[in-house]
């Protein structure tokens, strides 16, 4: 259990770093260079979206290894797949929406949704690569 605590405070700075840079870098450029943009989401529910089901979803997989379960790559795969359920579940009000420009907030997301894809399976692979 302390080897699970360890990758789960190293994994949560991590996060938490990475979101506050990258928040700091997104707000800034929307703030200059799409001022006249209207979005449906603020960035901030975006960022929090990915920021809770990263972080969920890596404690599951975090701590199913921990108890000595090996075969996880199954489990990840579902996770994804729920992952982007929640993806449109949380995009939904947005696309059934009459809002005009749609484009900027999909992009906002997805291009978020990939990246936070990218930090869980660096994570994730870097502590299986130790079996």
């Amino acid at each position: 259990m302390e080897l699970f605590k360890k990758r789960q405070i190293t994994f949560v700075v991590l996060l938490t770093c990475v979101t506050a840079l990258i928040f700091g870098l997104h707000s800034y450029l929307l703030h200059y260079l799409a001022k006249d943009v209207d979005f449906f989401f603020p960035v901030w529910h975006i960022y929090l979206f990915h920021f809770v089901v990263t972080l969920i979803f890596y404690t599951i997989i975090n701590y199913l290894f921990s108890i000595g379960k090996k075969e996880i790559f199954n489990l990840f795969m579902v996770m994804t797949f729920v992952k982007m359920i929640l993806a449109i579940l949380f995009l939904l009000p947005l696309l059934l929406s009459e809002f005009e420009k749609k484009q900027p907030d999909v992009f906002n997301f997805f291009i978020l949704y990939f990246l936070y894809l990218f930090i869980e399976v660096f994570a994730i692979t870097r502590f299986l690569k130790k079996l």
